[in-house]
């Protein structure tokens, strides 16, 4: 008898799903005719410029290499000779790429070629051709080959990946495993997606099938554009779990002509350290919402400070280009020629300021190296001010030199914390230094104090602070 009812409900599941396929069907007609009953008329066209990418290049032989497994037990019964150096062997790997112009010209991942002595680029149709490095870039895991052939070279084009969507049709062709010339059908599945692999990640992500072998691959959308360059992915096993990345076709095409060009990157640089703007930061900086990128600290010289721009400013626009979240903004600077003259929106104590920038050039020396920690001693028999869950001191000859502090530093030590305080929940330590409270400078716990007092009268629920710590200026959001 359950047998039987549970077949009935299943006969009715069944159908009602049916019924329910039927219907969206008949409600979106239009896009089911869309779809493809078959993707093989596009990869015909797109398949022969795709390629496999080989590199070989030679390394030291690690020591210690077992030749037998039986090796490590004769080992106990007898003595062995004092291995000699490891000769260096040649070893190779397999990647795949793409021709984007018919004179020769391959991109693929930097990984894919990195230290390599040798690049081959291999066709679908058997051809083989020496690969000249043009240039390459480690933040993108870019890099731009060139191959000369007596002939033209079947390639693609990229398109407009800001025009994709979650749910798209993808294809990706690559070199899976080695195993030549492949291709996996997929959906986008999120779009501008950060996976902390570097400071512009701006990922498209997809369920088509990429695994080792498939870095450097072309992402394809059903109009036979490439919208992206397959990258990474994420899993336990080493094979796909479908979750892979795609470096978006519009940074890359960027990044892809400066290196023809110049053979290296030339990225705008604003000047300044930024900082993600959480709930309470944007509670205490008069935001609706939190947005923007809040900028802790103005590089001396650089092109934010010969703007005006100042410490506590919250980026909202750049360029006309709105910034969201804090890691829009590195992005949309590097994208900026160097020397453009930019608009820039910045929130500052509550209203909105424009300025004008004039972009720089990032230099690697344009890095302003951290801070190194000290080892500040906690004053426990010291005097001090209790506020906040917070023991404020005075910065004086003594607590200076306790805390390892230049004697041209300002503002109040932060010699202990309360572990159950609201301060310690964001981060804040014993050893930083409060430099500003609520976007006012003090030099003293009693300066502080009059600033929370201030605050908490006209209803603020939290208090922005302004600190120096071992990694550099932050900002932190203190709930009083």
């Amino acid at each position: 008898m359950r047998r039987n009812i549970s077949s009935r409900f299943e006969k009715i599941i069944r159908l009602t799903g049916f019924g329910l396929v039927v219907l969206f069907a008949l409600m979106h007609g239009v896009a089911a005719q869309n779809m493809p009953q078959s993707f093989a008329d596009i990869v015909e066209d797109l398949m022969p410029a795709v390629v496999n990418i080989s590199i070989s290049t030679t390394v030291q032989s690690p020591p210690g290499i077992h030749m037998s497994p039986f090796e490590d037990f004769f080992e106990e019964f007898m003595e062995r000779e004092e291995k000699e150096p490891q000769p260096k062997r040649r070893v190779s790997s397999l990647g795949s790429g793409f021709v984007i112009d018919p004179s020769g010209i391959v991109i693929t991942n930097n990984h894919v070629i990195e230290n390599a002595e040798e690049i081959i680029v291999n066709f679908s149709n058997g051809e083989k051709f020496k690969a000249e490095l043009l240039g390459r870039d480690e933040k993108t895991d870019l890099a731009v080959l060139k191959v000369i052939a007596d002939k033209k070279l079947p390639f693609v084009k990229f398109g407009d990946n800001t025009k994709a969507r979650v749910g798209d049709w993808v294809i990706a062709i690559g070199n899976p495993f080695g195993l030549g010339g492949s291709l996996s059908v997929g959906v986008i599945s999120a779009i501008n997606r950060d996976i902390n692999s570097g400071p512009y990640d701006s990922y498209i992500q997809t369920d088509a099938a990429i695994n080792k072998g498939n870095s450097g691959g072309p992402l394809f959308n059903l109009d036979g554009e490439v919208i992206g360059v397959n990258t990474a992915i994420i899993s336990p096993t080493g094979g796909s779990v479908g979750i892979g990345f795609s470096i978006p076709a519009d940074m890359a095409q960027i990044v892809i002509a400066q290196l023809r060009e110049y053979g290296e990157t030339r990225r705008g640089w604003l000047g300044v350290r930024i900082q993600r703007i959480t709930e309470d930061l944007a509670e205490s900086l008069g935001l609706s919402k939190p947005k923007g990128a809040l900028v802790s600290e103005i590089i001396p010289g650089g092109p934010a400070e010969e703007a005006g721009m100042k410490q506590g400013d919250v980026i909202l626009t750049f360029d006309g280009k709105d910034v969201a979240e804090m890691r829009d903004l590195p992005r949309i600077v590097a994208e900026t020629p160097i020397d453009k003259a930019v608009s820039v929106k910045v929130q500052r104590r509550g209203k909105v300021v424009s300025l004008k920038v004039k972009v720089g050039r990032l230099e690697e020396s344009d890095q302003i190296a951290a801070a190194q920690p000290t080892d500040p001693k906690t004053p426990t028999q010291q005097p001090g001010l209790k506020l906040l869950g917070l023991t404020l001191e005075t910065l004086d000859a003594k607590t200076r030199s306790r805390a390892g502090l230049d004697e041209d530093k300002d503002g109040v030590l932060i010699a202990k914390v309360d572990v159950d305080s609201s301060a310690s929940e964001s981060g804040v330590k014993s050893g930083d230094i409060i430099v500003e409270v609520d976007q006012t400078p003090v030099a003293t716990p009693q300066n502080v104090e009059e600033l929370v007092n201030k605050a908490k009268k006209a209803g603020k629920k939290s208090i922005l602070v302004l600190m120096q710590t071992p990694q550099g200026l932050r900002f932190v959001a203190i709930k009083i």
